[in-house]
């Protein structure tokens, strides 16, 4: 059975990124779709997993539990190794699930630097919210806030026409794990 509703995928390790989705993106997302849904949305992200669990296996479960992979992608996040898993493993679901009308089961977003993304991902329809990439807390308070929630409100919106489309769960989806490519060579000397 599903479990989550959404899987919100990110680069753990960028600290700039997780205190986003910690403080503006996931609880913007949260409150935006149990406002659409006519139940309690039910979204994962690793701060869902709980002290002393094991981190792999919590992981491999939600994500095999999900109807929908909510990717917050950076120009580091597809050489990340775990990032990459997620991607993959909802990307094969959409081909096994294929049919006249394959179903879509990747809703990414931009956090920052689309142009190193590899091929494949720019084969995806983005939301683009580098405009409001702003970690801080403070962020809240400033007058930009007002156009990322209305922004974070069209997304909770199509997020609720995906989960509602997503096919029904089989508990022999696979999660993958390619090893993802070396990142590319920087193009400016670092000194």
């Amino acid at each position: 059975m599903y479990h989550y509703d959404v899987f919100i995928s990110y680069l753990r390790t960028a600290d700039p990124i997780a205190r986003w989705v910690r403080n503006h993106f996931h609880p913007r997302l949260c409150e935006l779709l149990d406002g659409n849904l006519d139940r309690e949305v039910r979204v994962f992200f690793d701060g869902s997993v709980r002290v002393g669990d094991r981190w792999p296996d919590e992981l491999r479960n939600a994500l095999q539990r999900t109807r929908i992979l909510v990717p917050v992608a950076s120009g580091q996040y597809f050489y990340n190794e775990w990032c990459l898993a997620e991607w993959a493993s909802m990307a094969h679901r959409e081909n096994l699930v294929g049919g006249a009308r394959p179903a879509t089961l990747i809703y990414p977003v931009i956090y920052a630097d689309s142009k190193n993304f590899p091929p494949f991902a720019h084969q995806r329809r983005w939301q683009n919210l580098t405009d409001w990439n702003h970690p801080y807390e403070h962020f809240q308070i400033s007058p930009k806030y007002i156009g990322f929630h209305d922004k974070m409100n069209e997304i909770a919106q199509e997020l609720e026409e995906l989960i509602s489309a997503a096919p029904p769960w089989q508990p022999g989806w696979p999660v993958l794990t390619p090893v993802p490519d070396d990142p590319p060579t920087s193009r400016v000397p670092k000194f």
